[in-house]
């Protein structure tokens, strides 16, 4: 399959994102905000841009993961499954087609300056117009869309400009009409204004320098229209009573077409009539791009088994889905006639509210369970405060645009949950990330109270590599399994210490690579030949080498953690060894699967953080406290055999302990050591900061064996970042024994 081209710089992506943003946000919604607030209305479309900053941080990371065209409804239905992902993929198709239908009864208030017509009948004959460019697909309008943004932002720079010369400063009090209360409200209604800046995120594969550009184009472009909107919005304020734009609307209400009410009052007819046009051309624009959004979240729903089949259907000589474009048109017309602006306004703003709310959770998730594939090239600045913030203040939000929208979204997120268990449960076979790597809470929340389906799916090589250990066949007497996903510091290193571990007996190497459920296994086979092969020949260099037995094989999945569970059922293995980073990052909801394999795997498990130390000649044996394990010591004297190395028992104690406990403890050491067979030194360290005694110690060692810590106490649980300290403060390798 060939690869989109890079083509897209920074400038035409800042373009592309304005563009998205630019519209019913700044010709339709100020008059309706400022009935909220008064003149304290540009304030609130400052804030807004800054609460909707942690999304934009967040989509720009998960963009750069998967940089895929499906956007917002990938990353949910990826990260929290396909429940989730039905409920986003009809959110954000609603949210979308809100916003449009609210851009359409703005066009027809400001097609109603040029010509005397029903504005509600103006807008439907629009909504027609859109529905056959859309089914046509007439792509010569999109690429107008640049024209029209660039005269959109002229004429509302021109109109700050004039506006703030003639400000009376007698309109901007009193600032604050209702308090803290109405500027909340303020903020949370216009937040559907800066909804299209992370439209971009869909075009990544596109964008030249991904990484740098699709941020960066992001924040300036937000930071901008932020800019505009502000301006614009004080401008009116400073230019128009507040009472003309909350009561100067179409009988009786808020006005709905700021713009021209702006530069007729400055400008007169001639002006006012260019406003309106420019109006119109501008939510024509938006409007068009949002029914072209919005008809493809049911599509790609479709094609993903999570709707009926016929919404995937493309018309046969233009190639447009169009059962979906039908679909929203008419849902839309239904939204033009029967509900009011300000509730149109109010929906769309929850659904992207909470939209944006699970982007920020689905950072949180793909980072704390560390999943394989996930490995972005951009990394949101803050984590996991910026994502935090962003959540915590979706719920003010939302509790703030009233209860109303609020059942709306629950109504919604009950029609996507009913959707899903009447028709996509038997048909969709993914599972999101939550699902595989989830704590019972999550899974209870989110799934029922039922035990995660085995969906584990291993492949092995093609015929044309399997040969020496490349077998695609695993045994079934292995001392010790070494899974490898291709970050190691030193696989070779890695793969002794199993070897170390296994006693001389056979050993079962595994490269391993886990892919989305979206992602086909045979797919990735090929593509891993040469790297597979490398790594099988410099593993076999090693095994000869120390005259250790090793099968080397690789494996695709696509869940790891469960797939680790069945080849060590298979192999019957004694010990699990992997590499390590020293972060465990348990959380209630969500943990690192290495926080599973602990409790799930029933042979003993070795974490090794390698520090790219090659020869081990001294050996380092620490003993938390309250531990006098005798399998522990004779594990670790099996290593110093295998490498002929000096081992040295350490016990860090109090600096006021007495004389008769160190002795005792002294001795209980040196025949822990003499029980175990093991030939050693005791060492006893007095230092009440056990931590850094040990990391001081680690300087004079080649590695250093430990054993897990004590149960984690309730805030590490919590916060889920826990880290091994002891582990990271090293400066030797480390290796941790868990043992059962």
């Amino acid at each position: 399959m060939k690869k989109l081209e890079r083509s897209l710089s920074l400038p035409y992506v800042v373009a592309i994102a304005i563009g998205g943003m630019l519209g019913s946000g700044i010709f339709v919604l100020p008059g309706l905000a400022a009935a909220k607030t008064g003149p304290s209305v540009w304030i609130a479309y400052l804030l807004a841009g800054i609460c909707i900053m942690p999304a934009v941080f967040s989509k720009s990371e998960l963009a750069t993961a998967m940089p895929t065209s499906g956007g917002t409804y990938v990353y949910i239905e990826r990260t929290f499954g396909p429940i989730l992902g039905t409920i986003s993929g009809i959110g954000l198709w609603l949210s979308l087609l809100l916003k449009s239908s609210f851009a359409l009864i703005g066009l027809g208030a400001y097609l109603l300056v040029l010509a005397d017509f029903p504005f509600k009948a103006v807008s439907l004959i629009s909504l027609s117009l859109i529905l056959l460019l859309n089914i046509f697909g007439v792509k010569k309008v999109g690429k107008a869309q640049l024209v029209v943004v660039t005269l959109s932002i002229i004429g509302l720079i021109t109109l700050f400009i004039t506006g703030a010369i003639n400000m009376e400063s007698d309109n901007l009090q009193p600032l604050f009409t209702d308090g803290k209360i109405g500027l909340v409200s303020a903020i949370a209604f216009v937040y559907i204004s800066f909804a299209g800046v992370t439209k971009v995120a869909a075009i990544a594969e596109e964008i030249k320098n991904p990484d740098r550009n699709l941020p960066l184009a992001m924040l300036l472009s937000l930071i901008l229209i932020t800019i505009i909107y502000a301006a614009v919005a004080f401008a009116l304020v400073g230019n128009i009573p507040l009472e003309q734009l909350t009561t100067g609307g179409l009988n009786g209400g808020a006005d709905i077409k700021p713009i021209y009410t702006l530069a007729n009052s400055m400008g007169g007819k001639i002006a006012g009539y260019a406003a309106a046009v420019l109006g119109v051309i501008t939510l024509v624009s938006m409007a068009n791009s949002g029914v072209l959004a919005a008809s493809r979240f049911p599509f790609a729903m479709s094609r993903d088994k999570l709707l009926p089949e016929m919404m995937s259907k493309l018309h046969a000589k233009y190639l447009t889905p169009v059962t979906t474009i039908f679909l929203t048109c008419g849902l839309m017309a239904l939204v033009i006639i029967f509900l009011d602006v300000e509730k149109i306004a109010k929906l769309a703003s929850a659904f992207k509210v909470t939209m944006f709310m699970l982007v920020n959770a689905c950072v949180i998730v793909l980072r704390e369970t560390s999943v394989q594939w996930y490995n972005p090239s951009y990394r949101s600045p803050l984590y996991p405060y910026m994502q935090v913030a962003g959540i915590l203040s979706g719920f003010v939000l939302l509790a703030f645009l009233g209860m109303f929208s609020i059942i709306v979204v629950f109504l919604i997120s009950m029609l996507g949950v009913i959707t899903y268990f009447a028709y996509g449960r038997s048909r969709a076979d993914r599972s999101g990330v939550l699902q595989l790597y989830g704590h019972r809470p999550a899974l209870y929340l989110l799934y029922g109270n039922k035990e995660k389906k085995s969906r584990t799916r291993t492949a092995g090589l093609p015929e044309k590599i399997r040969e020496a250990n490349l077998d695609g066949k695993l045994v079934d007497n292995a001392m010790a399994v070494v899974p490898m996903f291709g970050n190691e510091r030193s696989p070779e290193m890695l793969v002794e210490m199993g070897a170390a571990l296994s006693d001389h007996n056979k050993l079962q190497v595994i490269h391993m690579t886990e892919v989305p459920d979206q992602t086909m296994l045979d797919a990735l086979l090929d593509d891993d030949n040469v790297t597979v092969n490398s790594l099988n020949r410099r593993i076999s260099a090693m095994a000869d080498d120390k005259e250790v037995d090793v099968d080397f094989d690789a494996a695709v999945t696509h869940d790891i953690q469960e797939t680790l569970q069945e080849i060590s059922d298979q192999t019957h293995c004694r010990w699990m060894v992997m590499g390590w980073n020293g972060r465990e990052r348990n959380g209630i909801l969500v943990h690192n699967p290495i926080g599973w394999l602990l409790g799930h795997l029933n042979c003993n498990f070795a974490l090794f953080k390698d520090k790219g130390i090659r020869y081990i000649r001294k050996i380092l044996v620490c003993l938390r406290p309250g531990r006098n394990n005798p399998q522990f010591i004779k594990t670790a004297g099996q290593i110093a055999e295998f490498y002929g190395a000096e081992i040295v028992l350490c016990r860090v104690v109090d600096e006021d302990i007495s004389r008769e406990e160190m002795d005792s403890l002294e001795r209980l050491s040196e025949v822990l050591l003499a029980d175990s067979n093991v030939r050693g030194k005791v060492l006893i360290i007095k230092n009440n900061r056990p931590v850094r005694a040990i990391a001081n110690e680690s300087e004079g060692y080649d590695l250093l064996v430990i054993g897990t810590a004590k149960e984690q106490n309730f805030k590490r649980l919590l916060v889920g970042t826990g880290r091994d300290r002891i582990t990271e403060s090293s400066v030797c390798s480390v290796l941790r024994l868990t043992i059962h």
